[in-house]
């Protein structure tokens, strides 16, 4: 590789920097390292230090650590094919205390673009979505196992389609003559189950049902709840744990599911008194930013600083 993946543009990478303050010797976690591109350039600003990869997909992860290892040659990058949900272990195993940890929870665009993982409709592909395709449950064994009613609270609650019912609707009676096993096949059923109100749609009809299916393969939100758990048990340790005492952590967000647990965790901690929000609102890309890169319309980041010592008690 060249170091450089033409495919890939990290998003809000000026502000996850901005909000991690990377300086030499210090020691990056990166919970969802995907394409590597935050970790190499944060790892070129240390030009020392220790970079600790985790992710879920293992060609992804070999691409991030070469990645990170070119722009830093003197950085040692640590890799683990892991679930961010047990970083903490991740971290114990590798004997790393964070400095920084950053968590990007968006699909890596080489994943959207490749046909074949089937997290996208532009192009026919199999109906996967496993981040990790060594797991054994498919999107296809989803939509095939789960009833009727089940599969329209997941489109309902996980991709927020007020069209879930009648989606699942026609799901059920189309899998009743024939399996339902490929992207193209199921976008088809929605845009139907949309009838003329796909004409009016100002996205494919079928982005929030893909949407909702990817979350629940891959129960990102449960994967979220578990990655912000023990950044709440850290940041209560006060420099105890995996992460250092003024540690500092970024999270980017790409729906609102997500963006409410993060900043309902980061808001908790904050009243404790164990953490200091640096983004009391949400940091969006810029318009030049979506300009460059429609994939970064949706992002949001949110950050925290760790507050090593407990506030002053009143006299």
């Amino acid at each position: 590789m060249n170091g450089a993946d033409p495919g890939h543009i990290p998003v809000l990478l000026d502000e996850v920097i901005a909000a991690l303050s990377p300086v030499p010797g210090a020691t990056l976690i990166d919970a969802t390292a995907g394409r590597g591109g935050h970790a190499s350039e944060i790892a070129r600003r240390m030009g020392t230090g220790r970079v600790l990869l985790l992710d879920r997909d293992q060609g992804n992860l070999a691409f991030a650590v070469a990645r990170a290892r070119q722009a830093a040659p003197h950085c040692e990058v640590i890799a683990r094919h892991s679930d961010f949900r047990t970083v903490d272990a991740s971290a114990h195993d590798a004997a790393c205390v964070g400095d920084m940890l950053l968590a990007d929870l968006g699909v890596s665009s080489n994943q959207l673009d490749e046909s074949e993982r089937g997290f996208g409709f532009q192009q026919d592909g199999p109906l996967d979505m496993r981040l990790d395709t060594t797991g054994l449950r498919s999107a296809s064994d989803l939509v095939r196992d789960s009833s009727e009613e089940e599969l329209a609270d997941i489109i309902f609650h996980l991709g927020e389609d007020p069209y879930a019912r009648r989606i699942a609707r026609k799901v059920a009676q189309s899998r009743a003559e024939r399996p339902i096993t490929t992207t193209a096949h199921l976008a088809r059923l929605v845009r139907e189950a949309y009838g003329s109100r796909a004409r009016a749609s100002r996205v494919h009809p079928a982005t929030r049902t893909f949407m909702a299916l990817r979350i629940a393969v891959n129960d990102e939100l449960g994967a979220l709840g578990g990655l912000l758990q023990s950044v709440a048990t850290a940041a209560r340790s006060r420099g105890h744990g995996w992460l250092a005492r003024d540690a500092r952590v970024a999270v980017i967000s790409f729906h609102s599911l997500e963006d409410r647990q993060v900043k309902r965790v980061f808001a908790a901690l904050s009243d404790e008194g164990v953490v200091k929000r640096t983004t009391r609102k949400p940091v969006i890309a810029s318009l030049a930013e979506v300009e460059r890169n429609s994939r970064a319309r949706s992002a949001k980041l949110r950050a925290i600083s760790f507050i090593s010592t407990p506030p002053d008690t009143p006299a």
